[in-house]
């Protein structure tokens, strides 16, 4: 817990701040094409493609230690029941309310309910529709993450998509969930290579048939290939190690879309006076949990506010399961960044461009977080920490890291559409606009171009158009 804060009076701050950012972008970003790391996903992708279903079990076998012949791939539709029906009613009630939040907000924010746009000439538009098939990831081979089942799921779905297709890992033999988590669910003495009951029965509410107990970079491949027994999917979402997320940098474009790279977790906090230290050093320690690549800074143009939160994280480490792992977050890749005036923490913040920026400004947060334009998800006042995205607000918790913000969006149910240009001249707008066309076709040498002009409205200009 050495050196947690830095202030913009130590000599050198701005190359020590920058020097953190870079550290934390080279954990974040994935190996080079040409690195074993890479060179490795791609052998494995490779075989997968080649041999399909027996080159899966093998990776499964020697990643997972659970030995499954492709017939035990997928998971049975009373498995899924049972799941189901072993849930505590209390948990499925706040699983539901989850699902119809999702639902809702995914729903208002959807593009594909609008009719086909036109221009105003009524001759071009668009048309929204939805991909056919979608593959899901679902981390839990550890610690089992039914959130992020909803958070992926329920936007395809409300997008239309007519097939979902999830992978999620199989557990060790042995393997139990962290002391904190899903003590409404039986643990004990689960068969090896099974998923985690409560992420069984999230698909099996949502509807979700097709599950699989797979994952890894074999089931990346399983899905943007297909095997003798999975077909492939038009695209591959959810978070995923950075051996997932490796793999689905290389299938993506080619054989399938990808929704984003999400790597180690992160969060950025704004912070003024009129923030509660509790609350910030609470929300810090709820992302450093995660492991310790994760991330989390504050910037604030308050000593005190610095000096308290470094009080509050020293108290409150203590008394939490995962100690150690946050303890190392916290030194390796997360700081309380003092700076000279709100207007820099700002400008700080739209470079680090983090997963999730929350604002903890008093009544003055409304106002910072409308200046904030790189962040996956803006969680605004000291009432909504990152919690309330990651289970319960709406939006998807799938969200762009390692500064992707730049670039990337969080997933929703848009990213489930192709749009389609749609164009429609009748013979008297061709004929307003031959001239132009033919001039434009014949200026780039593509004769023929001109000629599917020329013969339907009965002109023959001569090189002098050009």
């Amino acid at each position: 817990m050495q050196d947690l804060i830095l202030s913009f009076t130590d000599p050198d701050f701005a190359a020590r701040l920058r020097q953190l950012r870079t550290r934390m972008l080279q954990a974040a970003r994935l190996a080079g094409p040409d690195s074993e790391e890479s060179r490795t996903v791609a052998g494995i992708l490779s075989d997968v493609a080649a041999r399909g279903d027996p080159a899966v079990a093998e990776y499964t076998q020697k990643f997972d230690g659970a030995a499954l012949e492709p017939a035990q791939f997928r998971i049975a539709p009373e498995e899924l029941a049972a799941a189901h029906a072993s849930l505590d009613r209390h948990l499925l009630a706040s699983l539901r309310q989850a699902i119809a939040n999702v639902r809702a907000y995914q729903a208002k924010i959807f593009l594909g309910t609008r009719p086909p746009g036109r221009g105003t000439d009524e001759r071009t538009g668009i048309r929204y529709v939805p991909i056919r098939r979608a593959g899901v990831c679902v981390p839990g081979a550890a610690a089992p993450l039914p959130s992020t089942v909803i958070m992926t799921v329920v936007p395809a779905q409300v997008a239309g998509v007519r097939e979902i297709a999830v992978v999620s890992p199989p557990r060790y033999h042995g393997s139990s969930p962290p002391p904190t988590a899903n003590r409404q669910l039986p643990t004990e003495n689960l068969p090896l290579g099974t998923i985690h009951p409560v992420i069984l029965a999230v698909c099996h509410e949502l509807g979700v048939d097709e599950v699989y107990r797979l994952g890894g970079v074999q089931a990346v491949g399983a899905l943007a290939f297909g095997t003798q027994t999975i077909a492939p999917v038009d695209k591959i979402v959810g978070p995923g190690n950075k051996w997932v997320q490796s793999a689905k940098k290389i299938v993506a474009g080619d054989y399938v879309g990808i929704d984003s790279i999400a790597g180690p977790s992160e969060v950025l906090v704004l912070a003024n006076e009129q923030a509660n230290p509790a609350w910030v050093a609470a929300d810090m320690l709820s992302q450093a949990e995660h492991g310790t690549d994760s991330s989390a800074i504050v910037l604030t143009d308050s000593p005190a506010l610095a000096h308290a939160i470094f009080r509050e994280l020293d108290c409150q480490l203590a008394a939490l399961p995962r100690a150690g792992e946050a303890a190392q977050s916290l030194q390796r890749f997360s700081r309380i960044v003092v700076l000279r005036s709100m207007q820099d923490a700002i400008q700080w913040a739209n470079e680090f461009a983090t997963e999730h920026l929350e604002v903890q400004c008093g009544t003055a947060s409304r106002a910072v977080a409308e200046q904030i334009t790189n962040a996956g998800a803006v969680f605004i006042g000291p009432h909504t920490p990152v919690a309330v995205g990651d289970y319960w607000a709406g939006p998807s918790h799938t969200l762009p890291t390692g500064s992707r913000a730049r670039f990337s969006s969080a997933l929703t149910s848009n990213d489930f559409l192709k749009s389609i240009s749609l164009i429609e001249y009748t013979a008297a707008d061709l004929a307003a606009a031959a001239e132009d066309i033919v001039r434009l076709a014949e200026t780039e040498g593509l004769d023929a171009h001109a000629r599917s002009v020329r013969f339907r409205v009965g002109r023959a200009w001569g090189p002098q158009t050009r």
